[in-house]
């Protein structure tokens, strides 16, 4: 796996700035946050619960040109400064539930409204995920529940998904980053520009890596 400083110094001699996306991922405790952020930055999945209290994760895109800094943000209730600070410079927002566990559920309006009140707008990029769609003999919330809750959350997006059976897990953080680039534009770097050397600009492969704090 390549050192992220090794990834800074690649991106520094092309001469291209990648663009930072910030997510916050947020749901009630359970409901497999940690699991999504992790099989999505590293492709692995983690069996045992672990309760978080945060945790930050960076991922470089496989073009090189923009890195993801996932915050995945503790459930409880005790932590809510906390997530207040998080919501306010967060561009982007993972509200999840558990298929298993209609409580998680149906903590998710409160959640929408307080992201909404921290941030002072009616509307911000967001997916509605409903987790762990591979235990469905378990299942007690309905698919067309999370898909009817998405539409009176402004018609954000909604998908179900499983960190252990790897379904829909890129497209969550993926989706993420269109609405925010349809809400916040930004030029494309030009690839096609040599440098004064004749050579075409360094593009760095994709890899993660955690970020150390």
């Amino acid at each position: 796996m390549t050192d992220k400083w090794s990834i800074w110094l690649a991106v520094a001699l092309s001469g291209s700035a990648m663009r930072e996306y910030k997510i916050v991922v947020l749901g009630s405790g359970g409901v497999g946050k940690s699991a999504l952020t992790v099989q999505f930055v590293q492709g692995i999945f983690v069996e045992k619960y672990d309760p978080t209290i945060e945790d930050s994760y960076r991922k470089v895109s496989a073009s090189g040109f923009f890195f993801f800094l996932i915050v995945d943000v503790a459930g409880h209730k005790r932590y809510s400064t906390m997530r207040d600070l998080y919501m306010k410079n967060g561009q982007g927002f993972v509200l999840v539930y558990s298929i298993t566990a209609q409580s998680t559920f149906n903590d998710l309006q409160d959640l929408r409204e307080q992201i909404l009140r921290v941030k002072d707008m009616d509307d911000v990029p967001m997916i509605l995920v409903g987790n762990k769609c591979d235990l469905e003999d378990e299942r007690v919330v309905g698919k067309d529940q999370g898909a009817n809750l998405a539409r009176s959350f402004n018609n954000c997006a909604f998908l179900e998904s499983s960190a252990k059976a790897k379904i829909n897990v890129n497209e969550i953080f993926y989706d993420l980053v269109r609405q925010i680039n349809r809400k916040n534009p930004e030029k494309k770097p030009n690839t096609k520009k040599k440098s004064k050397t004749g050579a075409q600009p360094m593009r760095v492969l994709g890899d993660s890596t955690r970020d150390q704090q």
